[in-house]
């Protein structure tokens, strides 16, 4: 299944990151996996993670996809139509 905002996003390459850059400035170590935003490209934990900072990013900014930047993982999500892409 996918939905208008799936086939609209394109795939970036996952940038190189150390983990969830607002875990870490907040002095946190705990996030589980790592998104990122395919609109403007903001890296952030998943719903997994005690503070869901991508859920947050969307919630924010209305930012439609993301993608997972996890090591053989190459899916999308669509937050508006709760599509797996």
């Amino acid at each position: 299944m996918t939905c208008v905002h799936l086939e609209a996003a394109e795939k970036v390459e996952p940038p190189e990151v150390d983990g969830c850059p607002e875990c870490i400035a907040g002095g946190f170590t705990d996030w589980v996996h790592l998104r990122q935003c395919l609109a403007c490209g903001h890296v952030a934990c998943c719903d997994s993670s005690p503070r869901r900072h991508a859920t947050q990013h969307f919630l924010l900014t209305h930012h439609p996809v993301m993608q997972s930047i996890e090591p053989g993982e190459y899916w999308r999500w669509c937050f508006v139509h709760e599509t797996v892409g």
